[in-house]
């Protein structure tokens, strides 16, 4: 069980605060594609154009910048699937901090090779045999390490909820109906609930989830954190937590309206969108929200007509390779 406090409005606003000339306050563009879609009016969030390409950096800047380095002395501690361990990597070696990251052996290698060359010691796992926190609860005991989870902290999910706090101050907070997030542990999604709550905003929270990585989805059914099959696979390699974090499900569980779902082929296609629309690459864990947008769209034509919706693209770390074959060959979302 997590020894943390959840977060509050409160520690989004002061976040912003510390955040402020840190982090890329990223652009929010209207998609005219999906606005014809869904019959309203669809901003994407292009959080891809973050410092390390991802929202992780908000709260890893949040979080790291308020340590007490005097009970540290052998750093921080991170476990991640890959953009949460590359922003701490990144932070901490701002910041003059060590840092020891465990990461999938089959994350992408952008992800493990920007991680590595901020300086940061990368421990590799199986995620299909081992548990990355049982290895970071190994590690921790060998030295005074502050152990920083990609979820189950406040200010990770304090300095996330700062996606949602610029984009609520930019189109107005009354102006918002729904905020669409990808969701892996939900810690992006936890922020976003503060956030509109801090703002007294009116939105309601969706969030998206691979097909087959819908822990989040099942735990809101069912009152309990759900865990996801260690057999299924996905492309959206940033969102395949084993199940939703602690502190996050506090806050999602009453705080999340709806979730979607967009299986691989949808996602590889929303990226495409992406980059005919912007001109941005954005990885599939990133695409997911549009995805699922559009997977709505096609099964409840009339889910989102004559709203104001706002989607985070999450993240653009995709392997170049991969980015290429989908950007030439997945289906056009017209």
């Amino acid at each position: 069980m997590t020894k943390f406090k959840l977060p509050t409005r409160l520690d989004v606003l002061d976040a912003a605060h510390v955040l402020d000339g840190v982090a890329i306050n990223t652009p929010l563009l209207r998609s005219e594609r999906l606005s014809r879609m869904t019959e309203g009016e669809v901003y994407i969030k292009l959080e891809s154009l973050q410092h390390t390409g991802a929202f992780k950096f908000r709260g890893a800047f949040n979080c790291l910048s308020r340590l007490d380095r005097s009970q540290y002395t052998d750093g921080v501690l991170a476990y991640s699937t890959g953009n949460h361990g590359q922003a701490i990597a990144t932070v901490a070696k701002l910041l003059g901090l060590r840092a020891t990251v465990v990461m999938p052996t089959d994350a992408p290698a952008v992800k493990i090779e920007k991680a590595r060359a901020q300086g940061a010691t990368i421990v590799l796992y199986d995620r299909t045999r081992e548990s990355r926190e049982d290895i970071a609860r190994q590690i921790g005991e060998t030295g005074r390490y502050a152990t920083v989870p990609p979820g189950d902290h406040p200010d990770i999910i304090a300095g996330q909820g700062t996606v949602a706090l610029e984009a609520l101050n930019r189109l107005g907070p009354g102006k918002v109906d729904v905020l669409i997030i990808p969701c892996g542990g939900g810690g992006l999604a936890a922020g976003t609930c503060l956030a509109r709550d801090a703002t007294s905003a009116l939105a309601e929270v969706w969030i998206a989830e691979p097909n087959g990585f819908d822990d989040t989805r099942r735990s809101l059914a069912s009152g309990f954190r759900e865990t996801n099959s260690a057999s299924v696979i996905s492309a959206c390699d940033a969102l395949l937590a084993p199940t939703p974090a602690e502190l996050p499900f506090a806050i999602n569980r009453t705080g999340v309206a709806r979730a979607l779902s967009a299986n691989d082929l949808q996602v590889f296609s929303a990226m495409k969108l992406i980059f005919e629309e912007f001109r941005v690459a954005v990885e599939p864990g990133g695409a997911v929200a549009v995805a699922s947008v559009v997977a709505s769209v096609l099964s409840e034509p009339l889910a989102l007509h004559g709203k104001v919706i706002v989607i985070v693209a999450s993240g653009g770390n995709v392997d170049a390779n991969l980015f290429s074959e989908v950007i030439q060959t997945a289906e056009c979302i017209c």
